[in-house]
């Protein structure tokens, strides 16, 4: 007889644990928005990493990604066709760059985790389309995530959406429970995969993040072991939130309020 795969185990938060949650996704907004007001043509990615991480630790948390698995920074920093997990180091950003920006935070061994894609200067009409499509692949991906739906119903709703606008979502990442772990169960895909019939119910917490590319959806990782980019060379955006699901509806933890 085969033996049926064990249903994940999602925690269900407590309102204590949740505003926790909250302090902790205030200040990855924070840090996010520090780095939209530094951006500018000719800084390192190491300096913006360094702006994200002053941010955080300043208000009193603690990077999320610092030395997780050996990742060596504080955020991820993507450039063009750099999916997610860019190390940041001594390459300048220039006008027209699209630099998608993953962090995360620490307050009370609680996390949050969140991601934008940032424009330098003016950038390309396709590039601009790209980054709207993959900010309402978000929008469309938190809204399908309510309580009595399933994990591949936001999914669905990303698929779609990325679908209908001319572009694709990347297969082989995807989003994740998040919590008192940066990782926790259940993944989260950004496409209906098999497998995810998991309901949701209030008081779970997910990072939603969809990887969009103007391209092919296929990836490679470089030789750094970290660096995902699209495989045909096309630029790709990366937008992310952490959403509690509530009865009324989910709620973004990692909006600045």
């Amino acid at each position: 007889m085969r033996r049926r795969a064990a249903r994940p185990v999602v925690p269900i938060k407590t309102e204590a644990e949740i505003e926790k949650m909250r302090h902790a996704g205030r200040i990855v907004a924070l840090a996010l928005r520090k780095i939209g007001e530094v951006l500018q043509p000719g800084l390192t990615t190491g300096e913006l990493n360094a702006a994200a991480e002053t941010t955080i630790r300043g208000f009193g948390a603690t990077p999320a990604f610092l030395n997780y698995r050996g990742y060596p920074a504080t955020a991820c920093i993507s450039i063009n066709e750099e999916v997610v997990h860019g190390i940041p180091g001594s390459r300048t950003v220039k006008t027209g760059d699209l630099v998608s920006v993953d962090l995360g935070a620490i307050v009370e061994g609680w996390y949050a985790d969140a991601a934008y894609t940032f424009p330098v200067g003016e950038v390309s009409a396709p590039a601009m389309r790209l980054m709207q499509a993959g900010q309402g692949a978000l929008a469309v991906g938190i809204e399908a995530a309510r309580a009595g739906n399933r994990v591949r119903d936001i999914g669905a709703a990303v698929l779609n959406f990325t679908t209908a606008q001319g572009f694709s979502v990347v297969r082989d990442l995807c989003g994740h429970g998040v919590g008192r772990q940066l990782h926790e169960e259940p993944q989260v895909p950004n496409y209906p995969a098999p497998g995810g019939d998991l309901v949701l119910h209030s008081g779970m917490t997910l990072a939603i993040e969809p990887m969009i590319n103007a391209g092919k959806a296929e990836v490679r990782l470089l030789e750094d072991g970290w660096t995902f980019v699209t495989r045909d060379g096309s630029l790709s955006v990366h937008y992310e939130h952490t959403v509690l699901i509530r009865e009324d509806g989910p709620e973004i933890l990692t909006a600045l309020r």
